[in-house]
């Protein structure tokens, strides 16, 4: 599975992820998040990594012009949709993008099926909170264009290899505080979603 780390707020951070084999990284442009970092900052963590990694910019109720500005300023090569968006907000990115289902119930998980999308647990804040999905909604389901999100960690990224998830995305699973990873928790976690 591949797999991001998202919250990154510090270049010590993004390398932490990058040096434990993390395909992605994930950085907050939502305000109210307690792992918010500006375009700015996200820049000059960006300008210094290796090549080969995806750069995702979250963002929350941001408007096309929001999104693809600020996509531009960091150098982010993705962005994260974590917003119930009107269709015509994505004919307006010239940015790739990624849909982000706040799952409540079960059937949630089936929108958007053909196309790859993350699929998060609902909660009021918009990520981060650690909530987890019930797994079982994701059985006898093609999970390969989805990518799971929500109260994963090291310990129990390995329950959902079996679903055949595109991907993880984790953020407060591994952290030390809001914003400041784990280095141990970060490399256990890669290495049980890919072993």
């Amino acid at each position: 599975m591949r797999t991001k780390i998202c919250g990154i707020t510090s270049y010590d951070d993004a390398m932490i992820a990058i040096e434990a084999g993390a395909d992605a990284l994930g950085f907050v442009f939502y305000k109210e998040s307690t792992r918010y970092i500006s375009p700015k900052e996200a820049r000059d963590i960006i300008k210094r990594l290796p090549p080969f990694v995806e750069k995702v910019a979250l963002f929350v109720n941001s408007d096309a012009q929001i999104i693809n500005s600020y996509c531009q300023e960091a150098g982010a090569t993705l962005a994260q949709i974590h917003f119930e968006a009107p269709s015509s907000l994505y004919k307006q990115l010239f940015v790739p993008y990624i849909k982000v289902i706040r799952a409540k119930e079960a059937n949630d998980i089936l929108q958007f099926s053909d196309e790859y999308r993350l699929v998060d647990a609902y909660c009021e804040t918009y990520g981060g909170s650690g909530k987890r999905l019930n797994l079982e909604w994701f059985k006898n389901i093609d999970c390969s264009k989805i990518i799971l999100a929500g109260g994963l960690d090291s310990q129990n990224v390995a329950d959902a290899k079996k679903y055949g998830f595109y991907g993880v995305d984790v953020s407060s699973g591994v952290e030390l505080s809001h914003g400041r990873k784990d280095a141990q928790k970060v490399k256990e976690f890669v290495k049980n979603a890919k072993q």
